[in-house]
């Protein structure tokens, strides 16, 4: 467990020295053409190095591997986290998010209120925001600098490793091209420049968020749902069903633009402790998100632990694994989840020695008051669910409509 604050102050001190170095590296004039053709230039250097593994210290990891874009850019497996390291052996901690539709993702912040245009303007919504799970990272910059120093990913030592794995790799010519000679004297400014040209890659539209689903489609007016989409649909929206939207939310904006399908805001879940992730072999270690132990700010606020930010539900139905610690590998699975925690608790929480079930046996017994209890959970053993098998049912075909390349079929 001391490993971790050690970790973060690292990371912390060399985001500090990236942003410097950065806004050195791009202290340029350019004119529209210009820069035009520089950001086609960034986005194809940062597309190279998003699938290039020479990047890592072991040689065999790229970003890519663990971000597939056959898979919504989330992992091609089923494991509940991901292995890296120099010896391709260090589990990580927490399953691996999808790193599509994040252009829209507001920067961290404690207390969040709607516009005029999109709410009530007086209602402080709490934890709002930012990049990971526990919304620590703001920048794509930075989220990119994570895993390339990550002892549990790419694993380099620190910025000067990266900049000479990939000066080794070749890419001297485009980063000399697109930020001048002066961006390779300097092994902080080498690694400002990697991180921008893949935070520039993971801005594209065509790759990371087309909102080419037919559920866009279907806004559009281009599309038809079939009536279980339909109706599956409409189990997502009712408050006393799915009530799914009220965290994840289906409609428009106010200004038309189409729904990211979350409200960027922090949940507790209650899930059952994941024996699959090798952390948890350790009774005193908890992953209690918001509080700790990747994010310190907010060590001790008890009112925080457990929390972990709401993910968009584009692309889900390509997922392997769901919810923050890889629980489970289908998504009827993870709806059912949903339904079930509260009615059906044997099901999914083991028994302890008194023969009780241990449910919430992930989380401290002083944090179980931040578990929500909105519908669909809620209830007591044997009361009747709030959606029926064949409900659940439509309420997955209606996911499935968020996933990415729909072609209408004449």
């Amino acid at each position: 467990m001391a490993r971790f604050p050690r970790l973060l102050i690292v990371i912390g001190v060399a985001g500090l020295c990236i942003a410097a170095a950065l806004a050195r590296a791009e202290d340029i004039t350019l004119t529209r053409p210009q820069a035009y053709a520089r950001a086609s230039a960034l986005e194809a250097l940062g597309r190279k190095l998003f699938f290039d593994p020479a990047l890592s210290a072991s040689g065999q990891m790229a970003c890519a591997t663990c971000h597939d874009p056959a898979h919504g850019f989330s992992p091609g497996n089923d494991r509940a986290v991901q292995l890296g390291g120099k010896d391709m052996r260090q589990p990580g901690l927490r399953a691996v998010p999808s790193l599509t539709y994040l252009q829209a993702v507001p920067p961290f912040t404690e207390h969040y209120y709607d516009s005029d245009d999109e709410g009530d303007a007086s209602v402080d919504n709490g934890p709002t925001g930012g990049l990971t799970w526990d919304g620590r990272l703001d920048r794509g910059r930075a989220q990119a600098a994570f895993p390339l120093t990550s002892p549990f990913e790419m694993a380099n030592e620190n910025a000067a490793a990266v900049a000479s794995r990939a000066r080794k790799a070749g890419y001297d010519a485009e980063l000399r091209a697109i930020y001048g000679a002066d961006v390779l004297a300097d092994p902080d400014k080498t690694f400002a420049a990697l991180t921008h040209a893949l935070e520039v890659y993971e801005q594209s539209p065509r790759d990371f968020y087309p909102y080419s689903s037919k559920y866009d489609a279907y806004l559009a007016g281009r599309a038809q749902l079939t009536p279980q989409e339909a109706r599956g649909l409409a189990l997502f929206n009712d408050p006393q069903k799915g009530n799914c939207a009220s965290c994840h939310r289906s409609a428009p904006d106010f200004n038309g633009a189409p729904p990211q399908f979350t409200d960027y805001g922090f949940i507790a879940l209650g899930l059952p402790r994941n024996a699959a992730i090798p952390a948890n072999a350790d009774p005193a270690y908890r992953d209690l998100g918001l509080c700790g132990p990747l994010r310190s700010d907010f060590t001790g606020r008890a009112e925080y632990c457990g929390l972990f930010r709401t993910p968009s539900l584009r692309n889900v139905a390509l997922r392997k694994t769901f919810f923050h610690n890889g629980l489970v590998h289908s998504l009827r699975e993870a709806v059912t989840f949903y339904v079930e925690r509260d009615t059906e608790p044997g099901k999914w929480y083991p028994r302890g020695t008194d023969g009780r079930v241990a449910k919430f046996d992930d989380l401290p017994a002083r944090y179980v008051t931040n578990v929500n209890m909105d519908r669909p959970f809620g209830g007591q053993p044997g009361d009747r669910p709030a959606l029926s098998p064949p409900e659940i049912d439509d309420l997955v075909a209606f996911l499935k409509t968020l996933t990415d390349g729909y072609r209408q079929t004449k």
